[in-house]
Formats: structure tokens, sequence, C-alpha cells
């Protein structure tokens, strides 16, 4: 299959009007229900399920790390095709060097609400050894999850006359599948529904597409505020993130901010014969992980000094939506096999509330077939720290810095000199790697609520509505440009999401489809 032939059948089956009120003949009818809606485009993919996953496995295709430049301006110029063919107005935000934004909008006049939807294109970096299949950009379908025994299986062959070919338990797996490619297929198959069910659109839709979002979106603010005249809208949707892991579609206000810091501790210039030195030489992967160890208490309380002073407290009505939400722990606990988790007994949702602090990655000398007799040369840690309403980012490593310092390292921002070496018992490099602030729309303005009556009744009662997510999105940026915006994520929390074998359960995706066209159709406030 070639993107580009799968293209132009989309371009011939999509209608050629676009369908807003001033293009209905001036006649007034009543609007379908979120429901009703839900039905209409449940329809139409029964109809169509193999050309929408044909679409969006083409897109997966392509390679998409934010660092490949030539494949991000692919993934760019495919995305303009793909918005083009449903009629709407595109442009290229540049970047120099880097992959653009791409940035569409649908317009009528007649239609008194703006709503922006927001996606990123861009994937994390991948091992393809990592892979169960091996290939990260070669879609794979299969009957269920790898960890369920899920086997792989041929996508159905063009099947467009059988209703319903796809099991909503298969799972397409891929990079970026759910994190955030599907999404964007998602919105545009709805569109695709709605226009062909006859279903005007209660909105005039824009979209923000970026291609650095897993790098930490270094250009996207300045690049927005270039071009801030296009983005005048009353609200914005993000798309990134899974459903709450109840299973149950998700609403949320708010998204923690982030931080990267790599950690380095060193020992002798070069690695030592164990038998020989051991005992006298000293091992910085023992320092690094002392010094680890002493970062948080046995329930997973950071011990840095003044960690959460800085804290935005929540607010009544973020409260009481805490306490209105699945309480899922034990489930989660079994299916990851965790006995006892850390935070002293509290519940999931709320230590996510909560700033924190995570190893992600550990490296010293070798291990498995590779282990050699030696005592490391030095250790290396990445860490990250997610933070939450009040906190700023560069505060936030300098408190991380300064306790490295208290513990008894002498700390730089650069490979120690031999005269340092010389001069320090312990030397700990420490870089900061940038980051962003968290952000969060109050639960109680007359949008926020219309966006949660409307998934509520298109997705059903089960729809959890959540404060903030665990997850960091650049949504700070659209709080400096004025905008308000609300998470409304639809794919499976399970998805494995900046890890190897990325995946997609289909009915997620499905269900997602029927959310966005009823937000389409049916929002207002």
């Amino acid at each position: 299959m070639t993107g580009r032939n799968s293209l132009r059948k989309i371009v011939a089956t999509v209608a050629v009007f676009l369908l807003l009120p001033s293009q209905m003949g001036g006649q007034k009818t009543t609007p379908p229900t979120p429901a009703q809606v839900a039905q209409a485009v449940r329809e139409y993919r029964m109809e169509n399920e193999d050309r929408i996953v044909r679409e969006l496995c083409e897109f997966l295709a392509i390679p998409n790390i934010a660092s490949d430049t030539p494949n991000i301006q692919k993934n760019a110029a495919h995305l303009v095709e793909m918005l083009e063919a449903r009629g709407i107005e595109t442009h290229l935000l540049p970047i120099t060097g880097r992959g653009p934004v791409v940035f569409g909008k649908l317009i009528s006049a007649e239609v008194k609400r703006t709503v922006i939807f927001y996606a990123h294109y861009d994937g994390q970096p991948v091992d393809p050894a990592a892979w169960t299949d091996g290939a990260p950009f070669e879609p794979v379908l299969r009957s269920g999850a790898i960890e369920a025994g899920g086997k792989r299986i041929p996508f159905p062959a063009n099947r467009t006359r059988i209703r319903g070919a796809y099991n909503d338990d298969w799972r397409i797996y891929a990079r970026s599948s759910s994190d955030d490619k599907s999404p964007i297929v998602a919105l545009l198959a709805a569109l695709d529904a709605l226009r062909a069910k006859r279903i005007p659109l209660a909105v005039n839709l824009k979209v923000i597409f970026e291609g650095e979002e897993e790098a930490g979106s270094p250009n996207l603010q300045k690049t927005l505020e270039l071009h801030k005249n296009l983005l005048g809208a009353d609200l914005l949707i993000t798309a990134d993130g899974p459903v709450h892991q109840s299973g149950g579609p998700l609403v949320f206000f708010g998204n923690r901010g982030d931080i990267g810091i790599d950690l380095t501790v060193y020992g002798p210039v070069r690695a030592l014969h164990s038998g020989h030195y051991g005992n006298w030489a000293p091992n910085p992967a023992m320092e690094l992980s002392r010094l680890l160890a002493s970062m948080k208490d046995e329930d997973g309380r950071v011990l840095i000094d003044g960690y959460y002073d800085d804290v935005t407290p929540l607010g009544k009505v973020e409260k009481e939506a805490l306490a209105e939400m699945p309480d899922n722990d034990a489930e989660l606990e079994r299916e990851l096999g965790i006995a006892k988790p850390e935070g002293g007994g509290r519940k999931l949702v709320d230590l996510i509330m909560e700033p924190s602090l995570n190893v992600r990655g550990l490296r010293s000398a070798y291990v498995g077939a590779q282990a050699q007799n030696v005592v490391p040369d030095k250790a290396e840690a990445s860490l990250e720290a997610r933070l939450v309403k009040g906190e700023e980012p560069k505060k936030k490593f300098e408190q991380i810095a300064a306790f490295i310092g208290r513990r008894g390292f002498f700390v730089v921002d650069h490979e120690p000199t031999m005269e340092e070496r010389r001069a320090h018992e312990r030397i700990a490099k420490v870089i900061y790697e940038g980051g962003y602030r968290a952000s969060r729309t109050p639960m109680d303005l007359p949008m926020s609520k219309a966006v949660v009556d409307v998934v509520k009744a298109a997705a059903g009662k089960d729809t959890v509505v959540m404060p903030s997510s665990g997850g960091s999105v650049p949504m700070y940026i659209f709080d400096d440009l004025g905008m308000q915006w609300v998470g409304v994520p639809i794919v499976n929390y399970d998805n494995h999401q900046h890890s190897s074998d990325e995946n997609l359960r289909l009915g997620h995706f499905w269900r997602g489809m029927e959310t966005y066209g009823a937000i389409l159709a049916d929002l207002n406030w």
C-alpha cells in the first residue's frame, strides 16, 4: 500500500461539501444528541473499517523520531495530504532544521465557537531489538495484547463489504500507534463520518499537530507566537495520553510538568581489576546507588529539602472529583505484579497530584553475559522529576543538585579534570536537560462542564473526570498564549506508551472516533 494512492481514494470517498450550518441550505433542524452522533459514527465506522485502518497503518509506517528531520518532514507532508483530503485549509508553520507545526482550519462564519485539537506526530526513540516483532515502523496486527497471549494475525483483505471486520480486542503494534498518531486519524475519521451522515458541525475546527513533543517541544511556543493570528479559539482539546486505568473514558483538566537530569558519579580514571583493586578503589556504582537511595524514603516520599514547598493545593471542586474517581489500585497491583506499592497506603490518584522523582535508567560497566570483574570507572543515572502546578523547572533542578552537594559530592557540569579528581573524594556531574511547567484548567468553567457532559453522553457513565493526569504535555504554552484547554484521550491505558511494543486496542480507537464526533457535532456552552 502506498500512502499517496490511499489518500487519493480517501479524497474520492469524502464528500466535497463541508457540513457546516452555512451549507445546510438555511434549514434549521434539531441537532442529534451526543448518543445519536456516537451511533451514527459507529455505523459509518463499521462500513469503513478497512479504509480507516489502512490510513492509520500508512501513517504509522513513516518513521517519526523527532531528531530524524527528513522522516519527520515526511510525516508533516503526509499530514497535509490527510487534512487537505478533507477540505481543511492547511499551513505548515516552519521550524528551522526540524519538523514543522501542521496547522489546519475548517471555519464557518455562522458557528460561534472554535475548538483547537492538539496532538503530536513525533514518537519516542526506538530500539528495534526490544520489539517482539523487531520492526517498530511496520504495523502488526495481533489478536490481543502480547502479554495476554495475543497472536500475530494478518490484516483482513479488502473487506469493505463486511461490517465490523475488525474485533475490538485486536491490537495494532507500532511506534506512535497510541502516542499520538491514532487520535489524529480518529479525529479525521470522525469528521468523515459526520459528513457521510450529513450531521453539521457545532464548532469551527482548528488543528495543531507538532513534531517535537517527545523532545520537549523546544520550538512550539516561539512558533505559535509568530503565528498567533491563526490561533483564535474558545477551547483547546489535547488528545495526548491514555484513558483511565479502569478502562473508562477520561476527561482531564491538568498535567504535570517535567524535567530531565543526567547524573554521573566518578571512580578511577579507568576500570580496574576487581581482584587487584577491590576494597581499595572507590566504586562509583556503589556511590551512585547510595546517593539515589538517600533521595527517597521507603514509602517513596522524596527527602530533598523543599521538594513539596511550592505545590499549589487542589481546590474544593478538584478534591471532590478525586473522591469520585474509581478505586482500582488493587486491580492494578494484580495486573502489574506489585505486592506493595509506594505511597504509604495512599491511592495512585492522590499521589500523581504531587511532584515525583524517578530513576528512569542506570548504567555502569557490564552485566549478564558481558559482565567483567572490574571496579567501574563511572556510573550514570538518568533522572526525571514530574512537576505540579506552582513549581518552576529550574528551581526543582537546583533543589536536586543542592541535595547532591550536601551528600558530600563536588558537583560539576563537565567532565572532571585530573586536578579535580585528585582534590575531591566524590564528584558528580549533574546536567540539567530542560523541562517545563505543569498546567491546570479550572474544572468549574462552563466550557469544562460542557466537555464533560458531551463525553459522558457519548461515551457512557463510566467516564472518569480527573483534575490532572500524571503525564506531561506542554500545555503551559497554551496557558501563556491565553488559551484554556481540556484533555480527552482515547487510547488504551496498557499501550506500552514510551516503551517497546507500543500498541493500540481497536475498541478504544473506535470509541474515540465516536467521542470526537460528538464533540464536533454537539459541544456548546
